[in-house]
C-alpha cells in the first residue's frame, strides 16, 4: 500500500507549548507536538493515491495542501509525538481506501407479487366499507 518508513522521513515536527491550566509546569515545557506533512511534495504516494488522499482530507488540508495535526493529551512530548504520528497514520490508512461498487440487487418476483396481493387486499378491504351501489 505505502511505504510507512519512508513517509515517516517527510513528515516535519515541532514542539509547542501546551495551552490551559498547568501551573508552572505548563509555562517551561514544551510538551504539545505538531506534526506537518505536505501532500504535494509527497514522494511515498503516487499521484492517484495523492488525489485520493486529497479528496478524502479536503477538510483538514491547508490551501498549499499541508496537513497539520497536533497532540497535547499527555505531559510527555515523545508520548505526544508516538499518538500524533498514530493518527496520522492511521489517517491516510483510511484515506487510501477504495470503496467498493455498490451493486443494486434484483427484486425478487416473490416479493413484488406479495406487495401486490397486499396491495389487493387493503384495496378490497377498503372497497368493502362502502356502501353498495343499488342500481
Amino acid at each position: 500500500m505505502f511505504n510507512e518508513d519512508a513517509l515517516l522521513q517527510e513528515i516535519n515536527f515541532k514542539a509547542i507549548r501546551s495551552s490551559g491550566s498547568g501551573g508552572q509546569h505548563v509555562n517551561k515545557v514544551s510538551s504539545k507536538v505538531e506534526l506537518t506533512f505536505n501532500l504535494m511534495e509527497s514522494f511515498v504516494f503516487s499521484e492517484e493515491q495523492k488525489e485520493r488522499l486529497q479528496k478524502k482530507l479536503q477538510h483538514r488540508l491547508t490551501k498549499e495542501h499541508i496537513l497539520i495535526l497536533q497532540c497535547d493529551e499527555s505531559r510527555s512530548q515523545h508520548k505526544n509525538k508516538e499518538l500524533v504520528i498514530k493518527r496520522f497514520l492511521e489517517l491516510i490508512r483510511v484515506g487510501l481506501i477504495i470503496p467498493k461498487k455498490r451493486i443494486p440487487t434484483k427484486i425478487p418476483k416473490a416479493v413484488i407479487r406479495k406487495r401486490l396481493k397486499n396491495k389487493r387486499n387493503l384495496s378490497d378491504k377498503k372497497a368493502n366499507r362502502k356502501k353498495p351501489d343499488i342500481d
